[in-house]
C-alpha cells in the first residue's frame, strides 16, 4: 500500500516541479539578474579565474628552485673489451664486463639572486592575475548591460512598428469601404496597402534583428542560446535624475590603473632578474653510489657471486662567478629599462583616456536628459496630431498623404525618445564604470 501511495505521488511531484520550471523560464529577467548570471557563467570570467589558479601554480614552481633538488641514478653497462693500463711492462685490466651502480644526488641553492627575485616576481603575478580577472568581470558586466539595453530598445521600436501596422489597417479598412462606395480612388488604396506592407517587412525584420541581439546578449552572459529570456521594458524606461558629478575623479583605484602598477612593479622585477646574472652563485652539492664489477652477469646474485660492490660518496660547494657573456646581460636590462618605459607611456595614456571617457559620459548624460525629456512631449505632440489628421481625414478635410506624414513623424518622434532612453543608459554605464563602481550593478 505504501509503494501504491508513493507511486501516485512521484507524478505529482514531477508534474510541480515542471511547472516550477516553467515559471522560472518565463520570469522576467532584470539587469541585475544579467549581470549577476553572466559573472557566475561567462566562459572568459572562468578562464581569468583559472588563469588566477595557473599563477599559483607558476609561483610554486619558482618556489621549487629555492628548494633542495634530489634525485636518483641507475646504470647497467657490458664491456665486450676491456682496457688495459700499462705500467712499464706492465699491463692492468680496467674494470671488469659487467658494471653496475646507482646514486643519489643532491643540489642546494644556498645564495642565488636570480631565484629570490623570481619568487617575488611570481607573488606579484598572483596579484596581476587576480586583477586581471576582476577586470574581466568588470568587462563583462559593461558587455551584458550594454547589449541588455539595447535588446530592450529594439523591442522597443519593435512595439512601434506594431502600433503603427495597426494603425495603418485601421485606415486600410476605411480606405477600402470608402473605394467600394465610391468616396475614394483606387490610388489612396493601393498606396496605404504599400505602406502596410513596408511596414510588415520592417517588422520582420526588426523581429530579427531583435532575436539576434537576444541570442547575443545570452551567449555573453553564458545561457545556452535556447533559452528563452524575457526582459522587462521599465529597466529601460526608469530613468531618474541627473546625478551629481564631482569635477574630476579619482582613477588611482580603477582596475586598469592598478593593472599597469603591477605591470609596472613586474617589469622592474624583471630588471632586477637580468642584473642578479652579474651577481656570484653558491650551492651545496651532495652525492652518493653504490658500484659493483663482476666478469660474469652475476651482479644481484646474493650467493656465490664473484661480484666486487663498494660505495663512493662527496659533498661540496659549488661557486660560479660570472665574467664575460658578450654583453648580453647589459642588453637584457637595456630591454628591461624599455619596458619601464612603455608602462610609463601606456599609464598616461589611460589615464587620459579614462578622463575623457568621464567628461564624454556627463555630456552624454545630460544632453540624454534633455533630449528624453523634449522628445518625451515631443512623441505626445506627434500623437495628437496624428490623431487630429486621422480624424480630419475620415471627414474628408484632409488627404492620405497628410496620414502618412504624420504617421512617419509620429515614428521618428517615437524611435528618438527610444533613442535618446539608451544613450542615457549606455552614458549611465560609463559614468558608473569611470567612478570604478560598475560591480555595483551586481547588488
Amino acid at each position: 500500500m505504501k509503494s501504491k501511495r508513493m507511486l501516485k505521488i512521484v507524478p505529482l511531484i514531477l508534474v510541480g516541479l515542471l511547472l516550477s520550471n516553467f515559471g522560472m523560464a518565463q520570469q522576467q529577467l532584470t539587469l541585475k539578474d544579467a549581470v549577476n548570471y553572466a559573472v557566475q557563467n561567462s566562459v572568459n570570467v572562468r578562464k581569468a579565474k583559472l588563469d588566477i589558479a595557473g599563477g599559483k601554480y607558476k609561483t610554486e614552481e619558482i618556489r621549487s628552485r629555492a628548494l633542495p633538488q634530489i634525485s636518483g641514478t641507475g646504470t647497467l653497462n657490458y664491456n665486450p673489451i676491456i682496457g688495459q693500463l700499462v705500467v712499464g711492462d706492465i699491463s692492468f685490466q680496467l674494470g671488469r664486463n659487467w658494471n653496475a651502480s646507482g646514486g643519489v644526488q643532491l643540489s642546494q641553492e644556498l645564495f642565488n639572486q636570480q631565484v629570490f627575485t623570481g619568487l617575488k616576481a611570481a607573488k606579484t603575478s598572483e596579484s596581476y592575475y587576480s586583477l586581471l580577472a576582476s577586470l574581466t568581470e568588470e568587462q563583462i558586466i559593461e558587455q551584458v548591460a550594454n547589449n541588455y539595453f539595447q535588446v530592450l530598445v529594439n523591442r522597443q521600436q519593435l512595439n512601434v512598428i506594431d502600433t503603427n501596422i495597426k494603425n495603418v489597417r485601421v485606415i486600410e479598412k476605411i480606405i477600402t469601404n470608402q473605394f467600394k462606395n465610391g468616396l475614394a480612388k483606387k490610388i489612396d488604396v493601393d498606396r496605404i496597402r504599400v505602406n502596410l506592407t513596408n511596414l510588415q517587412n520592417q517588422r520582420e525584420q526588426s523581429a530579427n534583428g531583435v532575436t539576434q541581439l537576444e541570442n547575443q546578449l545570452k551567449f555573453f552572459m553564458g545561457m545556452p542560446v535556447e533559452n528563452s529570456i524575457i526582459l522587462p521594458p521599465t529597466e529601460l524606461t526608469e530613468v531618474q535624475s541627473l546625478p551629481v558629478f564631482p569635477d574630476t575623479v579619482n582613477l588611482s583605484g580603477r582596475t586598469e590603473i592598478r593593472l599597469l602598477d603591477i605591470q609596472r612593479e613586474l617589469y622592474t622585477l624583471q630588471r632586477k632578474a637580468y642584473i642578479s646574472e652579474y651577481y656570484p652563485s653558491l650551492s651545496l652539492n651532495g652525492n652518493y653510489s653504490y658500484s659493483g664489477q663482476s666478469d660474469k652477469f652475476d651482479l644481484f646474485k646474493s650467493k656465490n657471486s664473484s661480484a666486487f660492490w663498494y660505495d663512493a660518496s662527496a659533498i661540496g660547494v659549488t661557486l660560479k662567478v660570472p665574467i664575460f657573456n658578450g654583453f648580453a646581460t647589459r642588453a637584457r636590462v637595456r630591454q628591461a629599462n624599455v619596458d619601464i618605459l612603455k608602462n610609463e607611456e601606456d599609464r598616461r595614456e589611460t589615464t587620459n583616456n579614462l578622463n575623457l571617457a568621464y567628461e564624454n559620459a556627463k555630456i552624454q548624460l545630460r544632453n540624454s536628459l534633455n533630449t528624453i525629456n523634449s522628445q518625451r512631449q515631443n512623441v505626445t505632440l506627434a500623437q495628437e496630431i496624428y490623431k487630429s489628421t486621422q480624424n480630419n481625414y475620415n471627414n474628408g478635410l484632409a488627404a492620405l498623404t497628410d496620414v502618412l506624414d504624420t504617421e512617419n513623424a509620429l515614428t521618428e518622434a517615437q524611435n528618438s525618445y527610444t533613442q535618446a532612453l539608451l544613450n542615457y543608459r549606455i552614458a549611465e554605464i560609463q559614468l558608473i564604470k569611470s567612478n570604478g563602481n560598475i560591480k555595483s550593478l551586481l547588488k
